[in-house]
Parts: structure tokens; sequence; C-alpha cells
């Protein structure tokens, strides 16, 4: 019964009643925009006070799982949960409570890339302590979801376009 209702709330491709008016008067998607500061880095004032606010807490990953690569986490509001677990082609670890879903990916999966609104990147797999458990359980022995399947899904669920940047180009005439 959940599964269904949240594959109803969330359309697969947001039409343009889904942009904001500038975008749609310039007839192209809004651009992307940085997660807040959860935890991902340079905390604005803002941000540090909501921080103050919250506890927090680090997920744990079961034993017998190998964490060489380091562990950030990609959380998501609970409405997207269902649907990003249903079509990823493999998925690591994933926690959840009331309002938000987590990923467990490699460190640095934000490295370059901007992971869109709501979606939120937490280093170190530092989430606010909302009493989050495990949910899914990978097969093998990694803890990770792929970073860019995850990114690519997201990107589509909310309407955004991928973004990341491009190596510099030279020649070495």
């Amino acid at each position: 019964m959940l599964r269904s209702m949240a594959t109803r709330m969330i359309p697969l491709f947001p039409g343009a009643a889904h942009r904001s008016p500038a975008a749609r008067r310039a007839g192209r998607a809004p651009e992307p925009r940085r997660s807040p500061g959860l935890l991902s880095g340079p905390l604005g004032i803002s941000g540090a006070s909501r921080l103050q606010e919250l506890d927090t807490t680090r997920l744990t990953v079961p034993v017998g799982l190998h964490t060489g690569l380091g562990c950030d986490a990609v959380g998501v509001p609970a409405r997207f949960g269902f649907k990003i677990l249903s079509r990823l082609p493999a998925n690591g670890c994933v926690y959840a409570d009331s309002e938000w879903w987590w990923w467990l990916v490699p460190a640095g999966s934000d490295h370059d890339v901007t992971w869109p609104l709501p979606a939120c990147y937490a280093r170190g797999a530092e989430i606010p302590d909302r009493r989050s458990r495990l949910i899914h359980h990978p097969d093998g022995t990694s803890p990770y979801t792929p970073p860019i399947p995850l990114y690519l899904l997201v990107c589509q669920l909310t309407g955004i376009a991928p973004s990341w940047a491009a190596p510099p180009v030279s020649s070495t005439l």
C-alpha cells in the first residue's frame, strides 16, 4: 500500500509546472543548487545555529561489511525513498526514519557534483539523530550504493539537470 502511494505521488518526469516562473519563461530547467549546510562543509550562521539545535549521530555499518573507501551518506525526504530504492540497479545500506532515507556512498561522492535539493549530502555519514534504522542490507560485502546512478536518479526525480565540473582541457602541441 505505501509503495503504490509513494509511486503515485512522485512523477518520473516532472513537467513545466514544477519549474520556477523564471525557468518557465527562459524555457529551461532551474539551476541546480547545493544542499543546505548539513555537515557538508562550511556552515553559515543559520546552518550552524540549526545544527546546534539538532543532535547528530553517525550511521553504523553492519559487521562484516568492508568500508575501506570511507563512508558518506546521501539523504532524501521519505517521500522519495521507495521510488529510489526500487529503481537503483544496486543498493548498499539504506537507513530510514519517518522523515528521511539515507544511502551510504563512498567518501568524496560529492566531489565536483552538486546534489540537487531536497537531497542532502552528509560527510562522514553523520546525520541528524532521528533514530534512523537500517532498512536494507546489501547482498554482498560492500555497504555502498553506487553514487552515480543514485545521483542521476535523484536529479531525475527532482527535475534538475545533472551538473558536474568538467576537467580542464589543454593541448600539449
